[in-house]
């Protein structure tokens, strides 16, 4: 065997929960001032919620505008499920909302305004994008399938909030056989599924059991030979019981899932989560950045996998340095240094070009929210303009040029 595992978190739980709020001022924010520059952070705890941090923007916002926002991303999320009572669950209703936000700095606002609409870097930082060839969307596949259990079960719990609650947290261990096969992205089969959901008092944690394996036998998507319900070793409920949960039950934080929220620790993160910030900020931006340079590396036959990674100086557009590895899997005898080189010399990687091509300063129903984003994950989903294939054929003529 040769195990590797990953895990995932749904939108209730209370890191999540943060980082969704946080998102949904960032959506909102933008959607009155296209040009706001948003860094608020959110700590909840207990029926407690604290929002903090900085924002530069024309549009009329006050402590309402905040405490509004929060309400109403909790209740979206779910809160408070009907088969829980005060005590076990949070109700949105109850908190006890402070606002603690202040105007962005002009030191950093004279960095990153710009001559010719263009955007310096809001701050300085490195970031890294993944891709890998085991599935057609270039994620890992245990990472993806401790999301797609999520998925279904927060599904479940959103229809059935009788039975279960929405803090839900999953893992996925899977066996690649041998280190061999890990490298040429290659794996075998799950060999052990964790599940942590909230359950009513009274639905008893064997019925749990038993209907959590249902859910995911039958609504999670399988690749032939990946999932043997008899081989695979499960965990639900560790602890026996999990009745009180959400923030009432433990803390949540924004940027505390950076790990969920990109490659599920097939890849390093950079130093910043993305949650909170509007895409002046390279923790966001450059981040969808290096996923799509990534992505474009490996679909277009270059290599099994790639990383690359960008790295920001504040007020500066450009980025000062562009990396790609292949990590050992280049199908073509282009080095990885000249790789780096051709990228950093055709894509400009500003802030401005990035927010231009994947309209980061218009998010909206019609193409993506930040909240929905912040519950989902930030990369691997097709309808994120960050996952276009939209420069393959530039990346497949690098290969016919070789040739």
């Amino acid at each position: 065997m040769y195990l590797f595992a990953s895990e995932s978190v749904s939108a209730g739980h209370p890191d999540k929960c943060a980082d969704i709020i946080a998102d949904s001022i960032v959506d909102r924010l933008l959607q009155l001032d296209p040009d706001a520059r948003v860094a608020t952070e959110v700590f909840i705890s207990g029926k407690h919620i604290f929002i903090g941090g900085e924002v530069k923007t024309i549009a009329s916002v006050d402590t309402g505008f905040y405490k509004k926002t929060a309400i109403e991303a909790l209740k979206k999320i779910g809160y408070p499920e009907r088969g829980f009572q005060r005590g076990e669950t949070l109700f949105p209703e109850e908190t006890e909302i402070g606002v603690y936000v202040s105007k962005q700095s002009p030191d950093i606002t004279m960095g990153v305004v710009k001559e010719g609409n263009e955007i310096g870097a809001g701050d300085q930082g490195i970031m890294f994008g993944y891709a890998t060839s085991e599935r057609d969307d270039y994620m890992p596949t245990a990472f993806s399938y401790a999301r797609q259990i999520r998925d279904v079960l927060y599904q479940y719990a959103l229809e059935h909030p009788e039975t279960f609650g929405v803090d839900i947290k999953t893992e996925v261990v899977m066996d690649y056989g041998s280190k061999e096969n890990f490298d040429n992205c290659h794996p075998e089969r799950i060999a052990k599924i964790i599940v942590a959901i909230p359950h009513s008092s009274s639905t008893q944690p064997q019925e749990v059991h038993l209907l959590v394996k249902k859910i995911i036998a039958e609504e999670v998507e399988f690749k032939r030979g990946h999932f043997d319900e008899s081989s695979v070793v499960f965990y639900i409920n560790n602890t026996g019981r999990f009745v009180m949960h959400s923030p009432i039950a433990d803390s949540g934080l924004t940027g505390r899932k950076t790990v969920c929220d990109t490659y599920g620790g097939y890849a390093p993160v950079g130093g910043g989560s993305q949650s909170s910030k509007d895409y002046s900020k390279v923790d966001r931006s450059a981040l969808y950045a290096a996923r799509w340079l990534a992505k474009h590396i490996v679909a277009s036959g270059l290599a099994r996998k790639a990383l690359v990674q960008l790295s920001y100086v504040i007020a500066e557009p450009r980025p000062i340095s562009v990396t790609v590895d292949t990590l050992h899997t280049a199908l073509t005898q282009i080095k990885d240094e000249d790789l780096s080189q051709m990228i950093a010399e055709k894509f400009p990687l500003t802030p401005r070009w990035i927010t231009d091509k994947f309209t980061l300063d218009k998010p909206g129903e019609n193409s993506f929210l930040y909240a929905e984003v912040a519950a989902k994950g930030q990369i691997g989903y097709a309808h994120y303009p960050w996952e276009k294939l939209d420069e393959d054929k530039w990346f497949k003529d690098l290969i016919h040029g070789e040739e």
